[in-house]
């Protein structure tokens, strides 16, 4: 003991804040319909339905294998168009490179995207497209442009001067100091960008094909409406194995751009 009387003025500033976080949880719970006591009935009911599910249709898996491939390729063609077409709205929306009129807007547009959610986007481009795949790279495309845009325009004005000063002292032109002093200088950042966005995807491609966009989100949809959880269990092995692969994959490819960005 070292003698001194426990004082609540030192934590004075911290009770009304944590007081007030207190009231505002409370206040959601009740808002929301949040009930604890109900927790543990809830979970001896969601372990009924696991068991209920076990064990999965094996016979389904080479059925799955289909649906599980065309959520990657809609991923994939999501990303890679949407990693295209974000690196120009990157360039217009940094503020080194960029007039500011063009700036700001290009930052307006990509606030605008970013405040609407890809299933929201999916359901306005199959009212336009139908249903079916073209619809999710759609949405896709436009979701990574939002998220990815913003990044590239980060770091794009985050570069180092001198290597544009330098290339522009040589004597090149406009295009030439776009293309050797800004993208190249980016290349590795935005490698690292397109794959996290891919990783994301590869999720959002799974929600967006229960809504209409095809691929293993609708081989769930379908066996949950029909009551066939043995096939459900098999969907959702497979869903889990295609993310958990994505991740590693992603993971160990953004971990060899950074290195080869470092010995640069």
């Amino acid at each position: 003991m070292n003698g001194r009387s426990f004082s609540g003025k030192r934590y004075r500033k911290w009770v009304m804040p944590v007081l007030l976080l207190a009231i505002l949880a409370e206040a959601a719970a009740l808002v929301c319909g949040v009930r604890l006591g109900s927790l543990g009935k809830s979970f001896i009911s969601g372990f009924s339905f696991l068991a209920g599910a076990i064990p999965p249709d094996w016979g389904a898996f080479p059925e799955l294998l289909r649906p599980a491939l065309e959520s990657v390729v809609i991923a994939l063609t999501g990303t890679l168009v949407g990693t295209l077409v974000s690196l120009l709205f990157g360039l217009a929306a940094a503020s080194n490179i960029s007039p500011a009129w063009l700036k700001q807007t290009t930052r307006l547009l990509l606030g605008m995207e970013r405040s609407l959610p890809e299933i929201v986007i999916l359901l306005f481009l199959v009212a336009a497209f139908g249903l079916g795949p073209f619809a999710g790279v759609l949405a896709l495309t436009i979701g990574c442009v939002g998220m990815l845009g913003k990044l590239i325009g980060d770091a794009i004005e985050e570069i180092d001067p001198v290597t544009v000063e330098s290339i522009q002292a040589v004597g090149a032109g406009k295009l030439q100091v776009m293309v050797f002093g800004i993208v190249q200088q980016i290349i590795p950042s935005v490698i690292s960008f397109a794959l996290f966005r891919f990783e994301l995807s590869i999720r959002l491609s799974i929600v967006l094909g229960a809504v209409g966009a095809g691929g293993i989100g609708l081989e769930l949809y379908r066996s949950f409406y029909l009551l066939d959880y043995h096939r459900a269990c098999s969907a959702l092995i497979v869903t889990l194995v295609m993310v958990l692969a994505t991740e590693r994959l992603s993971a160990f490819l953004r971990k060899k751009v950074r290195k080869e960005g470092a010995l640069r």
